[in-house]
């Protein structure tokens, strides 16, 4: 394959508004199926069933799709123009995960990857070359961080996440398999060092070591993934964390180099920078999904999402919050109103032991 289309393909990327675009081959990573069988065998997946599911694929993109020649990396910048921990310190407000604070970027992405498939497909016929492809963002058995190192985009750090020296952490990342064959990037280098700060950051201790992660201690699994109560003794590391979290992300010091994200739907609602809970707890399914209408946010559910307001409210220290967890602890959803009686119990005891 002529690299003059792999040089248009980089800058038409470029031009639909990707922050940067590689190429691997689908047989890059075979390190990755023994990795991913190791971290099942483990249960470090927690209720995360799907990753099971299809083992063969999620293991080795090569067999996805036999007929693929190349895969192409792309890095979706969402970069945020204030420091997501912020609103840790406002207790009587919920965090919400940067990604999360506006349009659903399955949606915003598969429609980009869309657009430079088709334009890939039209360049490589004009040079005689019949491509076929298939395009992938997270939704489908596809290890999408490590063929992001094998591409270059950068490499996966101690935090498990993919880090770029072009873009910090903040970057989605798509994937276009095409039957066309490019040339190779050279692969991402770690550069982590010595560095901790995204291991020591975790306020739940979700890393057993570095480079992994037990999503069963995890604050983003706990808070999107995870069905019925949480465990008690990690209720307190959530914080007022209510959908995901960044901490990890946010402490890494490659993050000099981030870049606010230029897509207008991953800038942040103004709602959604720092809710009230108080306002969240209260509501209901249809003010839920109203509320969260084209969010990722809308995906878990109006029961799950309050109880974690609920764990919230529990943690915050502020007994102006009280009447609001009590009036949910009747609720219909058993683990809400469990969550709500347990927030009212911790709220009392942080009232009783502070006066």
């Amino acid at each position: 394959m002529s690299g003059d289309l792999k040089a248009a393909l980089v800058a038409e990327a470029e031009a639909v508004g990707f922050a940067d675009c590689r190429v691997c081959r689908p047989d890059a990573v075979p390190q990755v199926m023994e990795r991913l069988q190791a971290y099942l065998d483990d249960g470090r997946h927690g209720q995360m069933g799907w990753m099971a599911e299809r083992v063969h694929w999620r293991g080795a993109p090569d067999a996805l799709w036999p007929e693929a020649k190349s895969v192409i990396m792309l890095a979706e910048n969402y970069g945020p123009d204030v420091d997501p921990r912020a609103v840790l310190e406002q207790r009587d407000c919920g965090a919400i995960s940067v990604y999360a604070q506006n349009k659903d970027y399955h949606d915003v992405a598969k429609k980009r990857l869309k657009r430079l498939g088709r334009w890939l497909i039209e360049a490589a016929g004009k040079q005689g070359q019949e491509a076929q492809i298939k395009v992938f963002v997270d939704t489908a058995p596809v290890m999408e961080k490590p063929l992001g190192m094998a591409a270059g985009l950068g490499w996966q750090g101690k935090h498990s996440n993919l880090v770029s020296r072009k873009l910090g952490s903040w970057f989605f990342l798509g994937a276009i398999f095409t039957t066309l064959e490019f040339k190779p990037d050279e692969a991402g280098v770690d550069r982590c060092g010595q560095c901790r700060a995204c291991l020591d950051v975790c306020p739940t201790d979700a890393f057993p070591a570095p480079y992994q992660v037990d999503a069963r201690r995890c604050i983003s699994y706990l808070t999107i993934e995870h069905k019925g109560p949480v465990d008690l003794g990690l209720r307190k590391g959530l914080g007022n964390h209510i959908y995901g979290c960044d901490d990890c992300l946010a402490a890494c010091p490659w993050n000099k180099f981030a870049q606010v994200a230029s897509e207008m739907k991953y800038h942040a609602r103004d709602e959604l920078l720092a809710p009230k809970l108080a306002e969240l707890a209260v509501l209901d399914d249809a003010g839920f999904r109203a509320y969260f209408a084209g969010s990722p946010i809308k995906r878990v559910g109006r029961d799950r999402f309050v109880r974690n307001v609920l764990y919230a409210i529990g943690n915050s220290n502020d007994p102006a919050l009280r009447p609001v967890a009590q009036s949910l602890c009747e609720d219909e959803d058993d683990t809400v109103a469990e969550a709500a009686r347990w927030a009212v119990a911790e709220l009392d005891h942080s009232g009783a032991a502070g006066s």
